[in-house]
């Protein structure tokens, strides 16, 4: 047996080798295949996009970034495309009114009857007196420079409105090791903050818990992945950018409540005071595990969600309950373990977190060491909300839900405005 087989692996090994001789002889035989993905940059002249940023006819809602709401009108953030304008009067039946093109758009603040928005590097100033007709009032150039990004088109005079995603197959020879210039970007954006829950007749609009703007009196706090800047906002139509403070690496979101600003970071929280509005000064901090984290708070107890499947590479996904009765040195009172835990918003001793797949669930908080579930409304990838004057919003991949919580006990389904998959 052992004969026969030494004999067999010699006559494969001439076999194999023959079969290599062969092949070598084929030219241009052996290749390498691979496909990639990659977004191509669509451009247009500075003055089209410019004049285009108004009311425009209205869009199905696609890619939803940011929420704000301000008096019976909701502004929803279509990821580096503009805003959708939706006419809220009815929670149960919202109108999807109008959409203003702003390409690079992420963040948006209202204050009276102006919308303060991010248009890439600038900050542009918008005049919402008529939310059916917005017309632009002012660009403040290089707000934010961090916005700024490298495309392949070096005119200073082209803006990209849009990208396309492109996929290609490539074939290279083996014995070659040339990658392949894709000439596309792949360009992301800023994650991104709740407000101070401002009561209805203020002129302050409210967030979700996922922005990187906040408005406090006369002054805009907006925050970039490493520093706090400070924007005069006395002169409503003419904000003067005041500021800018370093925080360090890794800033997510920004909360408001009354001279503080509290915010998240991939490693913890930092409080500021705002009482020398433009010179804010840090008070306190709060290390945590490195992770995402939205951050809101009120006078004693600030509420944190941690959670993993981010760019912050964590693996931790849970709430955490801290004391700041002492600003100077907040101290963790209680941690709850949750599924995905990402924006929040607290009304009364109502606590709301959306909790990635597991949806939209809701607690009493009465007693911050004894959080308990109430409810639990599922949901794809429940993402952020704003909960005030007993309406819910909620932010999803599949949706904009909005819930009637008048009746904690019977908290109800009022609409539903659908994500298009397109």
């Amino acid at each position: 047996m052992m004969k026969k087989f030494s004999v067999n692996v010699a006559l494969s090994g001439l076999l194999i080798m023959f079969l290599f001789l062969q092949i070598s002889c084929v030219k241009d035989v052996c290749k390498n295949s691979y496909t990639y993905t990659y977004f191509q940059p669509l451009y247009k002249t500075s003055a089209e996009v410019r004049a285009n940023i108004k009311s425009n006819a209205p869009r199905a809602i696609v890619n939803p970034g940011k929420i704000y709401i301000k008096g019976n009108y909701i502004f929803l953030n279509e990821v580096d495309k503009g805003i959708h304008v939706i006419d809220n009067s009815n929670p149960s039946s919202p109108l999807n009114m109008s959409f203003i093109d702003l390409p690079g758009n992420v963040d948006i603040a209202v204050k009276g009857n102006i919308l303060y928005a991010d248009f890439y590097t600038d900050l542009v100033v918008m005049d919402i007196s008529n939310p059916a007709n917005v017309l632009v009032v002012k660009f403040v150039s290089n707000v934010f420079p961090e916005r700024y990004y490298y495309g392949y088109n070096t005119d200073s005079n082209q803006v990209i409105y849009d990208w396309v995603k492109k996929t290609v197959t490539n074939e290279m020879d083996c014995n070659t090791n040339t990658q392949v210039y894709s000439g596309g970007v792949l360009f992301t954006t800023m994650d991104a903050g709740l407000s101070n829950g401002s009561a209805a007749g203020t002129p302050v609009g409210i967030s979700g818990s996922l922005a990187r703007f906040a408005l406090i009196n006369d002054y805009m706090y907006t925050v970039s992945n490493d520093s706090l800047k400070v924007i005069n906002i006395a002169a409503a139509q003419h904000p003067v950018l005041s500021n800018s403070i370093s925080l360090g690496w890794g800033i997510e979101t920004l909360f408001p409540f009354k001279d503080k600003l509290f915010i998240g970071t991939n490693s913890g929280m930092l409080i500021y005071s705002v009482q020398n509005p433009v010179s804010p000064v840090k008070q306190g901090t709060f290390q945590h595990v490195r992770t995402c984290d939205p951050v809101i708070a009120d006078d004693s107890i600030a509420y944190v969600t941690l959670h993993s499947g981010t760019k912050c590479q964590g693996f931790t996904n849970q709430l955490e309950v801290l004391n700041i009765s002492n600003i100077l040195s907040p101290s963790l009172i209680k941690t709850y373990f949750l599924t995905n835990p990402r924006g929040l918003s607290k009304d009364g001793n109502l606590l709301f977190i959306c909790d990635g797949n597991d949806g939209l669930k809701v607690f009493n908080a009465t007693n911050a060491l004894s959080i308990v579930q109430i409810k639990q409304f599922m949901m794809a990838e429940a993402n952020d909300v704003i909960a005030f004057n007993h309406i819910a919003l909620v932010l999803a991949k599949d949706g904009l839900y909005q819930y009637d919580y008048s009746n904690a006990a019977d908290i109800k389904l009022l609409s539903k405005m659908a994500v298009s998959n397109n």
